[in-house]
């Protein structure tokens, strides 16, 4: 454990989503074999998804507090995977009314936490950090590209929703996106409904947290993790990415809490020639135009495919010592340990 980060405690707040809390367990991982004090939050049901990381390192604390009532979650409902995208933004809102616990627990304790680091779609946890006196920190499960376009389209608002295409003119290579294809967590935004009123204001309150750390490398989304340290104004903008990757050879394994929910799948994937299979997530496509698609993609050394080794060879870089996101990590814990002094 380092002497300089040892005393340094931080409150990490997921949300639960499993594309959005293991990414965040994986930093988390990172941080206590840097020897920063953590306490992660979560509600009783999430509790397992911790289990892996909890065993590789018990000195990390967890704060487990209900999930507050919200009337468009079913009863139990504690994650998004239980209820599908219908269920983002009322768990959104019912993590919102924690506010007041968190605050209790925080004043309690003997050795309170220094800084917030939370999920970007808890947002209303900047007005919690600035209540408690502390830095909150943004953490973005996805890539800084998608973050660019989401203050764009949170901070113009009004004038973009009513357009069939949206420009990004101060984006690097001003990106153009019809209406339909804009974030959903945009697209749900309803003037006056209080449950996405709370959402607009969590993304505008990620522009203004004290540092944002994003799932990605400098090779894949420099110019954008760029863009946003010349948005914000400062440099607390770290590409820590592919977090899955970073220190794989001590891998703390992720957790499923239904053991039977995969079906198999997983180990008839491990029995597959490499290559032979092709997931497909796009909604419900042509089929004729996905068949020549992926007939296309499976298909010699395409140009698509020598980028993605292309890609696939820089994220491994990237996470090795002396590496952009090895560097970024370093420089993060850095920062944190200077906030305990």
């Amino acid at each position: 454990m380092s002497n300089s980060t040892k005393s340094v405690h931080i409150l990490i707040f997921p949300y639960p989503a499993q594309g959005h809390i293991l990414p965040l367990l994986d930093l988390t991982h990172q941080l206590a074999l840097h020897g920063l004090t953590l306490t992660i939050l979560v509600t009783p049901k999430n509790l397992p998804t911790l289990n892996p990381l909890l065993s590789a390192h018990p000195s990390i604390q967890t704060l487990v507090l209900p999930l507050p009532h919200h009337p468009s979650l079913p009863a139990g409902v504690e994650n998004v995977r239980e209820i599908g995208h219908p269920g983002i933004v009322p768990i959104i809102n019912a993590l919102g009314k924690l506010h007041d616990p968190i605050t209790q627990w925080f004043k309690s304790h003997p050795n309170s936490p220094v800084a917030l680091i939370s999920d970007f779609f808890l947002g209303w946890t900047l007005h919690l950090a600035d209540q408690l006196g502390i830095p909150r920190i943004a953490f973005y499960s996805s890539g800084a590209f998608l973050t660019s376009l989401i203050n764009f389209l949170w901070q113009n608002v009004k004038t973009v929703r009513s357009l069939p295409a949206v420009n990004f003119p101060n984006l690097p290579r001003s990106p153009c996106f019809a209406a339909e294809h804009l974030p959903s967590s945009f697209r749900v935004y309803r003037e006056s409904d209080p449950d996405t009123e709370f959402l607009r204001d969590g993304f505008l309150a990620n522009t203004r947290s004290w540092g944002s750390i994003f799932n990605s490398f400098d090779g894949l989304e420099g110019e954008y993790l760029d863009h946003l340290r010349k948005e914000t104004g400062h440099g607390q903008v770290w590409g820590v990415g592919p977090l899955s990757l970073v220190g794989a050879d001590e891998a703390i394994g992720r957790v499923n809490p239904d053991q039977n929910s995969g079906g198999g799948v997983l180990s008839w994937l491990d029995g597959c020639p490499n290559g032979s299979v092709v997931y497909v997530c796009f909604g419900i496509p042509n089929s004729v135009e996905l068949a020549r698609t992926i007939a296309e993609s499976m298909s010699g050394n395409t140009a698509q495919k020598v980028k993605a080794k292309h890609l696939r060879d820089k994220a491994i870089e990237a996470v090795k010592v002396g590496g952009s996101s090895w560097k970024e990590l370093e420089a993060l814990v850095r920062e944190l340990a200077q906030l305990g002094r």
